[in-house]
């Protein structure tokens, strides 16, 4: 089988897309991938990843499989779990204290935590795409966005809490979980004593 129909395959496999970290480990050169580029094989929508022509690029994927420690989060997060309609201008991840995130801080909002609490309520979630990537659970989530009020629209907040309070599954003993070790307790009992 030539390269390029192994890419190819390998490619489809993945739900479209291929980076060079797997062509590496399938033992075939790097400019092949930018030949099939040439030919229309496939797109390169950013640096390292690769996609088929056929599928739609998808941002939060390709940024999960360049950042592979990133946590979909604030306003990324909301939107994945479906808490706000809002889609997100730029990308926020969230990544350990020790992670360093200045080169990459002109392509996502980058934040850094405490390796306690980086660790705690991620989940797999699905993208528009269906492709699956790494957020923070909406409790985790819900105290990051008071954390970080100043930079995130009162409405956003208030819709998001408001959509919390009608779920059937809400895990009140968890949010006051990440509400203390965020230090927001006051501010989510604000929101969910008027709510709840």
């Amino acid at each position: 089988m030539k390269s390029s129909d192994r890419i190819l395959k390998a490619a489809e496999f993945n739900g479209g897309t291929i980076t060079t970290g797997q062509v590496d480990e399938m033992n075939i050169h790097r400019t092949t991938l930018r030949i099939m580029v040439d030919k229309g094989l496939l797109d390169h929508p950013t640096r390292g990843v690769y996609v088929l022509p056929t599928k739609l690029d998808d941002e939060f994927y390709n940024l999960q499989i360049r950042f592979k420690k990133g946590v979909f989060s604030n306003i990324s997060a909301l939107y994945l779990l479906g808490f706000t309609d809002r889609t997100p201008v730029k990308y926020d991840m969230t990544f350990p204290a020790s992670y360093n995130t200045s080169a990459i801080k002109n392509e996502i909002i980058a934040h850094r935590v405490k390796k306690e609490l980086y660790e705690k309520g991620i989940i797999p979630v699905k993208t528009p795409s269906g492709n699956e990537v790494n957020a923070y659970c909406i409790e985790h989530t819900l105290c990051d966005i008071l954390k970080a009020r100043n930079a995130i629209d009162i409405q956003v907040i208030t819709d998001a809490f408001k959509r919390y309070a009608k779920c059937s599954n809400k895990n009140l003993p968890l949010i006051s979980e990440f509400a203390k070790m965020s230090r927001v307790e006051d501010k989510v009992r604000k929101y969910l004593e008027v709510l709840v």
